[in-house]
């Protein structure tokens, strides 16, 4: 009976074939944030049931075309987005909830003077004048679970001077996506402690319409 030979893949052949087989999950890897509760700093930090969100707020790699230089942070108000720039032509894109009104919110062009974690928060004059119940926190309150700016916040400075802005957490997932905040920029508790890892002290940040 003759001996049948069967062709050998080549590796060409068979990478070509492992990347069509692991194209899916590539592609799918732009998007693998995770939302599950954790624990940082003795505190606890909630999941976040997605499922229930705009597929669009989460954390994901995109194209960028834009022309600020890799490390640098764009917030565009009218899609409630935040891009953190990257090499090769991409950003990290993260869902953000912005200012209430038009008014409320920074724009321009300022640096990151300042990281804290599980940070304390003061409300303004202007908080309290807009909602009284701020009051009662003139004083201050500690870093905590029930803590508005959530476990991390990024202070922006402009001129050596702090703004009274920041890119914060929240306590209130639902609100990203929305105008809802005073006028800072807040993320998933999640996104802004991956956000805060990514960006050192000096980092610019451009906030436009």
């Amino acid at each position: 009976m003759p001996k049948i030979s069967y062709p050998v893949p080549s590796a060409i052949t068979l990478s070509r074939r492992a990347f069509m087989i692991g194209a899916p999950l590539f592609v799918a890897g732009c998007n693998t944030a995770s939302y599950d509760s954790m624990s940082d700093g003795g505190h606890m930090i909630s999941a976040v049931d997605m499922t229930a969100m705009d597929p669009s707020v989460q954390r994901t790699e995109v194209k960028w075309a834009g022309k600020e230089k890799p490390g640098s942070i764009v917030v565009k108000i009218s899609e409630r987005r935040l891009y953190l720039v990257q090499d090769g032509g991409t950003a990290i894109r993260y869902g953000v909830g912005v200012g209430r009104s038009p008014g409320a919110n920074f724009r321009g062009t300022a640096t990151i003077g300042r990281k804290e974690k599980w940070p304390h928060w003061t409300p303004t004059d202007n908080m309290m004048a807009a909602i009284p119940m701020y009051k009662r926190f003139a004083g201050g309150m500690p870093g905590g679970e029930s803590n508005p700016l959530g476990p991390r916040a990024l202070y922006l400075y402009r001129g050596g001077k702090d703004t009274n802005f920041r890119l914060h957490g929240t306590i209130e997932p639902e609100t990203i996506g929305q105008p809802v905040s005073s006028g800072c920029i807040r993320l998933f508790n999640q996104d802004i402690i991956d956000l805060y890892e990514r960006v050192p002290l000096g980092t610019t940040v451009t906030v436009v319409s």
